[in-house]
C-alpha cells in the first residue's frame, strides 16, 4: 500500500497529517474506488495525534495511510500555520454524509463495521432516509476485544462476501486504525475509513457539538462536559502537553521525522 499521490502532508509531532479540504478528500476516495487501489483513511485530531507521540508503534500506521485527515480545527489551523493555506477540516460524521451523498448515483456499496450493539443498525436507518437508495451490504458490531483467529477469520469472509467499495469503521481510537492496517490488504475493499464516534453522532446515539462550537476549536469542551468520566485524560491530560509540544516544534527546539 503506498501513499496518497499529489497530496502533500503536514509535520506534527511526526505525524504527518494530510493537507487537505473535504473536496479533495471526496476526489482522493471516489479515486480510490475507480481504481481498485485498497487504502485506508484516518481522521485526526489532537488527541491522535498525541497517541502517536505516546505509541511511536502507531505513528507509522497514520503516517502510511492513503490519508492523514485534520479532523479538529487545532490541526487545521496549525497546517495552515505550516503553509497549507486551502486546509480545511475534514471530520469524521461530515465526510460520512458527503461520502454517502456524492457516491450514491456511483451505486457505491457501504458496509458498517463498529458501534454498540444497535448502533450501527440506526446509522444505516438515519442514512437510508437521508438518502434513499444508499446500498447497505453489511452492518457489523463487533465484541470490544480482540476476536481470536476464527472469528477473525470469519468476520474477513463475510467482509470479502459483502463486497463493500468502502468499510466505515467505528471502534474507537487508536483500536480502529490498527485494525485497518492489519486487515487493508485481507478484506479485497478499496477504502476502509475509521470514523470513530461517527457511529454514535449520526445515529443520534450521543450529543454532536452544534456547528458553530466545532468550528471554534472548542468542540472538544462540550464532549468533555457530556462525557466527564470518559474523556477527562484524553483532554485534559493530553491537550495541555500537546501545545507545549507543538510550541517546542513550530520555534525549532525539537524536531520529528516522519
Amino acid at each position: 500500500m503506498q501513499e496518497s499521490i499529489n497530496i502533500p502532508r503536514g509535520n506534527i509531532l511526526g505525524v504527518g497529517v494530510s493537507a487537505i479540504n473535504m473536496p479533495q478528500a471526496l476526489g482522493a476516495i471516489e479515486g480510490w474506488i475507480a481504481q481498485r487501489t485498497p487504502r485506508y483513511v484516518c481522521v485526526t485530531p489532537a488527541h491522535a495525534v498525541m497517541a502517536c507521540y505516546d505509541d511511536p508503534g502507531l505513528r507509522p500506521i497514520y503516517n502510511q495511510s492513503g490519508l492523514t485527515t485534520p479532523d479538529g480545527m487545532v490541526i487545521v489551523w496549525l497546517l495552515k500555520l505550516l503553509g497549507f493555506s486551502h486546509v480545511d477540516r475534514v471530520y469524521g460524521p461530515d465526510l460520512m454524509l458527503e461520502v454517502c451523498e456524492r457516491l450514491i448515483t456511483k451505486g457505491c456499496k457501504h458496509y458498517f463495521y463498529g458501534g454498540a450493539p444497535g448502533v450501527a443498525n440506526r446509522l444505516a436507518e438515519v442514512l437510508l432516509k437521508k438518502y434513499p437508495g444508499l446500498k447497505i451490504v453489511g452492518i457489523e458490531s463487533p465484541p470490544f476485544r480482540e476476536l481470536c483467529d476464527t472469528e477473525n477469520e470469519e468476520m474477513i469472509n463475510r467482509i470479502r462476501s459483502a463486497g463493500p467499495d468502502i468499510v466505515w469503521v467505528g471502534i474507537g481510537s487508536p483500536r480502529q486504525e490498527k485494525w485497518m492496517s492489519q486487515h487493508i490488504d485481507d478484506l479485497g475493499v478499496p477504502v476502509l475509513i475509521g470514523v470513530g464516534a461517527a457511529f454514535d453522532f449520526l445515529s443520534g446515539n450521543k450529543p454532536q457539538a452544534p456547528h458553530w462550537v466545532q468550528r471554534s476549536g472548542m468542540e472538544w469542551f462540550y464532549r468533555l462536559l457530556s462525557e466527564p468520566r470518559r474523556l477527562w485524560k484524553r483532554y485534559l491530560l493530553n491537550y495541555p502537553r500537546f501545545v507545549v509540544l507543538v510550541v517546542t516544534q513550530l520555534l525549532g527546539l525539537k524536531k520529528y521525522s516522519l
